[in-house]
């Protein structure tokens, strides 16, 4: 009966501490992806002021 109660503690620590980590590889992939879409939406930005640029040169 120890044996069945110890493996069961030791399968409930198992998928806590898998539990963790997915946890914390989400919560990084979530910082990882929010920090990339800053970096595009700069790009994005950018590429717009420069055809606005190009525009005015046309009509200046």
């Amino acid at each position: 009966m120890d044996n069945n109660a110890q493996a069961s503690a030791e399968l409930i620590l198992l998928f806590g501490g898998i539990m963790v980590v997915v946890l914390l590889a989400v919560y990084m992939y979530k910082n990882y992806i929010n920090d990339l879409g800053g970096e595009i939406q700069s790009r994005e930005t950018a590429e717009l002021n420069n055809k606005l640029e190009e525009i005015s040169e046309l009509f200046t």
